[in-house]
Formats: structure tokens, sequence, C-alpha cells
């Protein structure tokens, strides 16, 4: 059975990113501030987007020989310039490939090298990370810029690239809208491997605008969005970059995640809705921190990335009903642009992640393949506009994961309901997901067979309900003379620590183990390790 949006098919323009976002379908002036510091209070207007991002892409073709179709790594936090970065880059004609700004120099070297970046730009913070990685990916040093203002050791800042005269944007025919990659984002695979996700121009163009008609008549340019979630992640740049200059409204922007920082941005620039991820739904609730500011002006908070239960809902809109705020769940991947289902602010089911967006079509799929109908889980698979081109440089995992009819496995097992509310239950891949980071579980084991000390070893997330998230727990067989030590568990994570991003440590802790449980084949019986870390209560030892 095939579920279809409830919402009638739009019609989606086929044309340039650049030029879907400065239409300014809702007439908002040049001088309207798009986004604002919230460390600072710098503002960035829509003019100056506009303005910047064409200077910057005429420097880029210029000044360092950047072609259509070239790539752009942006390595930096959240920052007032990362749009113009984007846009310019855009503009170009190029592929902007954003970077976790918590990637080690190996880490981001595989990322250069698999996007084939010609050119960085990164926060002076991250310099020499960037510099480390630029070498490795053979980049030349004049092709790395800094945001800020300030030369450093002779690296320049992005704005020495703008050109005194805008450059006309490049412009897509309808068929080049639906081939041209604009965006190369990295999603982890259970591989090991992260995979550059292909997202198209007209991927892109269909996700704003699946968006635009599904919250119509609930969010406009007086809106002011709360600009916490990370850029470089698909949700945060499809929400708080191009969504939010799409309607014309306001995103103020945070560097990183800090409480009290958080609250008082709420509070001072009243902003009235809060992309976020369920363990800062949870601070929210919990930590009194957040008593200490008037939230008063918070009218909706939206959660993904992560699933959010039924009972953490309840209690978040119980502790703030004083103030009328509402909380609904979103669903989608880095491969779907991202945003597939989405509550109705006026209709929030519990537990749902919502109804799918205009023009698109999900099935749910048993594990003998049949085609599955209401209330009766198995995978969903998802087609529409918004599902990326590929992965790059990797045709094998496309046609794994994309079939010849375009539809979409996405790894996650669900079921609807009978008025078109989906809920996800568990997940056929074996991703880890930590406060929305994807951790791949086999990444973690290759570095641990690494260690000296250890013959065989395993990772599982294990769902810690005081973070209200998943946790990477290693599972670990020791070399036969090695003796079992709380002082060998710390040795073996501050291994796996120095040799990570931050978000992939092993925060579920090491256990030792006789054997690793595995099928005749050599695959990890991972449902083993996660029924014994339950049973063991291991996160209360």
């Amino acid at each position: 059975m095939i579920f279809k949006s409830s919402f009638p098919d739009i019609e989606i323009p086929k044309i340039g990113v650049y030029q879907f976002i400065t239409s300014n379908p809702y007439k908002i002036n040049d001088d309207k501030a798009i986004f604002i510091d919230g460390t600072t209070d710098k503002k960035l207007t829509f003019g100056q987007l506009k303005s910047n991002s064409k200077k910057l892409a005429a420097g880029l073709k210029n000044k360092v020989g950047f072609k259509r179709g070239d790539v752009l790594a942006m390595f930096s936090p959240n920052h007032i310039d990362y749009p113009v970065v984007i846009f310019g880059t855009i503009a170009a004609g190029g592929k902007i490939s954003p970077v976790n700004p918590a990637y080690t120099v190996k880490e981001l070297t595989y990322q250069l090298k698999d996007c084939g970046a010609s050119v960085i730009i990164t926060h002076p913070k991250l310099l020499n990370i960037a510099i480390e990685a630029a070498a490795a990916a053979n980049i030349n040093e004049s092709k790395i810029f800094l945001l800020e203002e300030e030369e450093i050791n002779e690296f320049q800042p992005f704005s020495s690239l703008f050109s005194n005269k805008e450059f006309d944007p490049v412009e897509f025919t309808l068929e080049e809208a639906e081939s041209a990659t604009a965006y190369l984002c990295y999603s982890s695979g259970t591989t090991g491997l992260n995979k550059g996700v292909e997202t198209t121009h007209f991927n892109m163009v269909s996700n704003l605008s699946q968006l635009d008609i599904f919250e119509a008549d609930k969010i406009s340019y007086e809106n002011v969005f709360m600009g916490v979630l990370p850029f470089y992640h698909i949700y945060g740049l499809t929400y708080l970059v191009h969504y939010v200059i799409l309607k014309g409204a306001t995103c103020v922007i945070l560097p990183k995640f800090e409480l009290g920082t958080f609250c008082r941005i709420i509070q001072d620039y009243k902003v009235n809705i809060a992309p976020i991820v369920p363990p800062i739904v949870l601070l929210l609730i919990k930590d009194p921190i957040s008593r200490q500011y008037d939230l008063s002006s918070l009218q909706l908070v939206i959660s993904a990335a992560a699933p959010l239960s039924k009972e953490l809902s309840n209690e978040f809109v119980e502790t703030y009903k004083a103030y009328g705020t509402s909380i609904k769940q979103g669903y989608g991947l880095t491969e779907t642009s991202p945003i597939t289902h989405l509550s109705r602010t006026d209709n929030i089911v519990d537990g749902s992640i919502g109804i799918l967006i205009p023009n698109m079509e999900c099935k749910v799929i048993s594990e003998d393949n049949k085609e599955l109908g209401y209330n009766e889980p198995g995978e969903i698979y998802l087609r529409g506009p918004n599902v990326m081109k590929g992965y790059l440089n990797n045709k094998e995992a496309t046609d794994a994961c994309i079939d010849s009819d375009g539809w979409f496995r996405t790894g996650d097992v669900g079921y609807v309901d009978s008025q078109g509310n989906f809920f996800i239950i568990d997940r056929v891949k074996e991703l880890i997901k930590y406060k929305g980071f994807q951790v791949a579980p086999a990444e973690l084991e290759a570095i641990l067979l690494t260690h000296p000390s250890i013959a065989d070893a395993a990772v599982i997330g294990i769902y810690s309900d005081e973070q209200v998230t998943e946790l990477p727990l290693a599972y670990v067989v020791l070399q036969q003379n090695e003796i079992q030590s709380e002082q060998m568990k710390e040795e073996i994570q501050n291994f796996v620590s120095q040799r990570v991003a931050q978000f992939k440590r092993l925060r579920g802790g090491v256990h030792f183990i006789d054997k690793i449980p595995k099928s005749p084949s050599g695959k990890i019986l991972r449902r083993f390790l996660r029924e014994r870390a339950r049973n063991e209560n291991v996160l209360s030892n």
C-alpha cells in the first residue's frame, strides 16, 4: 500500500537555489535583518546577503580560479557570515560541502579528499586543523581563507575575495537544476565511512517549497528563529539558513549550545520558534537555569534529528503551559534534504513524527519485502522530489538504498495509523544517534581493534534516560595476558577519544566480555549485546 501526503501535489520550480532563495515571495525590504549574531548583535540584512554573496562569487571566480562545479569546504561553527559563504559558492555555480567543526585532522582530510574541495573557508580557531588537513588533501594554503576580519599568519579573511563588482549568479536550465549538485553534506554509513550526499538544486528547492506550503499559515516573516542547530547539519542548513531567508524571517545565531545563553537569546530577542533536538528539550524541562529567564515569547518548539518520546513531549507542554508553547516533531534524513514528515501545530499527536509533507509518498515494507497497511510496522520507504541524487562516488551504496522506481530505503522501522500519522519505533540500520549526530559502530570498532590490548570489539548504542539520547558503548575482548581493570577501561576510552570527534566518544563506557557474539558469516549480533546491556543496566554501574 502506498501512502500519499494529504496535501495536493504542488508545482516545484526547476531553478537554481540562489534564484529561488532570493526570489523574495513575501516582499521583504532589503534592510530587513535576516541573521543576527546572538553574541555580538551584528546583523546581516537581506540586501547585504545578496550583495556580499555576489561579490564573493566574483572573487572566487576571478581571484582563485573557482569554476562552475568546483567544491568549497566550509569548516566552521555557526557564524553570521556562514550564509554569505554558502550563497557566494552557489552563485558562482559551485558546490558547498559543510564540515563538522568538531572534526579531527584525519576526519577533515577524508572529507576534503572525498568531496574534491579546492577551497576552504574556516574559522580562525580551526585554522591549524584546516592547514594540516589541506596539506594532506593537496590543497594549497593560498586557497584557505578565514571567517572574521583579521589576517592571521598571512592567511587572509574571506572578505579579501570580495570583488568591487557583483557577479551575476549562475543560472540553471530545467535539466541542470535537477541534475546539478549544490550541497555535499556527509552522512555516516554502517560501513564506518562517511558518505557524501549529493543534494541537487532541485532537491533543496523542492524541500523548501514543500515546507512553505506545509507551514503557510503558521510561519511568516514576523517569526524569530533560534539558530543553534549546526549549519553544517542538513537540519540546520535547510531550516535556519534557507527557509528563514525564503520566509523573510529572522534567525538569531549561536555558535554553540549553552543553556544560559540559549535562554537569554530567547528572552532578549523575543525568539518564538526554536528548532532543536531532544536533549535540549530535556534541559528546558529539568535544568533550573531555564527558570531564570523569561521564555514567554516562545510559541513553537520543533524537535527533530532524533526521536522525542511521548512522555518528554507531554512534560514539556505541562512545563510551559503558562506560555502556551507548542512542541512538535519532524522527521527526515540527510538523503531527503531533509524533511519528509512534520506535525501540524493544530493537530499534534503524541509520539508521532507527523504526517507526510506535500509531494511525498511512503510505503511500509515487511522483512519479506511485502507492502504493509495501516498500523503494521515495517521499514519506511520514501519517494519524492527532495530525495537525493545519490552518494558521491559510491554507486554501490546508492543502488542499495534507491531502487529503479525512486524509492529510498530509510533503514527506520515504523508504521502509519489510519489518520495518516507516522511513528518510528526502531532502526534497521546499526547507526547510533548521539544528540542528533550519527555515529557508525564499525568506525569505532576499527579504532578499538588498533589498541594493542584488545583482541576483539563491538560497539552498540545504549539509550540514556538521563541524557535523552543514545550513547556509544563498547564491549571488548582483551588479549590473553591483559588484566581487566578500571584503569584499562579508562585507557581504552581515552584511546578512542584522542582519535575521533567529541560526539563519537564512548560515553556509554567500556565493558569487558569473553567473546563477541557473531553469526556464522562473522556479522556481529548486536541485539544480544543490547539485551545484555539492558539486563545488566550498564549505565548505572
